[in-house]
């Protein structure tokens, strides 16, 4: 007698009844990058990332309407300023790009749960995540503070999440305190928490334009070599008070996410970045593999590692094709 496990395969039907890991459109967040600009109906196309543009906000507006229609639940906003500066004070500003656009999709669409990124790259002159010495030196300490600003500025234009990405030591804290002490002790907070300094964020680079302008940031982004790191900054950003851990890239660290959905007892999400996104494309592109297979194929391994939460540009396809 030898084990039949092609028993429980002879039918879709009976296929799908036996299938251990689903996947919903609840599970799915959309990215989106918006840009300050006068000019109305704003659309600049991201080359490395076919579908993929930087939108005006009434441009925006536009484009989330269409994705609400189909089913959008969440959304992630990154902002491109008019100007930028060595303090990043764009990010922070009570009128900034993200925080203007915050209050259009949450009056527009007030179920939609919308998610911002808090960061310095995209608003620095030097592209960097935090604020850096004469010497070009990042500093940690010194940037807590500002990234603080930025949750509070997002959170009170109407923000239902921030996603700090920068991986400053600490910034959780300082972000949760900051919060804590305004009066929204309730808002949760999703820490990029085992953030890889990825060769996979090359597009991402050209679509928030925030390419460092020296160096890299292998100073406080991971390495990709290092397991055991992940799972003690991810235990950091728990203590300082992270509702939901995320892993980023996800691709190439399924095992991280299996880590820390095995270790910790709150949420977990992972970020399909753009360099993931751009290869599925282009291989689809090429005609080397048939583009939705592909996409469902790599969001269910994702979901089989442990994520509860993908961020992923293909939410919109997935959305309108209605895959799920």
């Amino acid at each position: 007698m030898f084990f039949r496990g092609r028993r429980l395969r002879t039918s879709a039907v009976l296929r799908d009844m036996v299938q251990e890991t689903r996947l919903a459109t609840q599970n799915l967040i959309m990215p989106y990058f918006v840009t300050e600009t006068d000019d109305p109906g704003f659309e600049k196309p991201i080359s490395s990332m076919p579908g993929q543009s930087q939108y005006s906000l009434d441009k925006l507006e536009a484009r989330v309407a269409q994705a609400v229609d189909a089913g959008l639940t969440s959304c992630l906003l990154f902002g491109i300023p008019a100007s930028k500066d060595p303090a990043g004070s764009g990010a922070y500003a009570e009128n900034g790009i993200v925080q203007q656009a915050v209050r259009r999709l949450k009056q527009r669409f007030p179920t939609l749960f919308v998610v911002t990124d808090v960061c310095l790259c995209e608003y620095t002159s030097h592209g960097h995540c935090g604020l850096v010495t004469p010497s070009g030196r990042v500093q940690n300490d010194a940037t807590l503070p500002l990234l603080a600003d930025v949750a509070l500025s997002h959170v009170r234009a109407g923000a239902d999440m921030v996603a700090p990405s920068d991986m400053m030591d600490g910034r959780v804290a300082a972000i949760r305190d900051a919060l804590d002490d305004n009066g929204f002790k309730e808002l949760p907070i999703m820490a990029y928490s085992v953030k890889y300094a990825s060769s996979f964020y090359g597009p991402f680079r050209e679509a928030a334009e925030s390419a460092p302008q020296f160096g890299d940031r292998k100073t406080y982004q991971m390495n990709p070599a290092n397991r055991l790191e992940g799972l003690r900054e991810a235990q950091a950003d728990v203590d300082e008070g992270a509702d939901i851990i995320m892993v980023k890239p996800a691709g190439p660290y399924l095992d991280l996410i299996r880590d820390l959905r095995n270790t910790f007892d709150v949420p977990v999400a992972a970020y399909q970045v753009s360099g993931e996104y751009s290869m599925i494309k282009a291989a689809a592109g090429n005609g080397w593999l048939d583009e939705t297979q592909a996409v469902l194929e790599s969001l269910i391994g994702i979901r089989r590692a442990g994520a509860d939460l993908i961020l992923t540009y293909f939410t919109e396809d997935i959305l309108h094709k209605r895959l799920l």
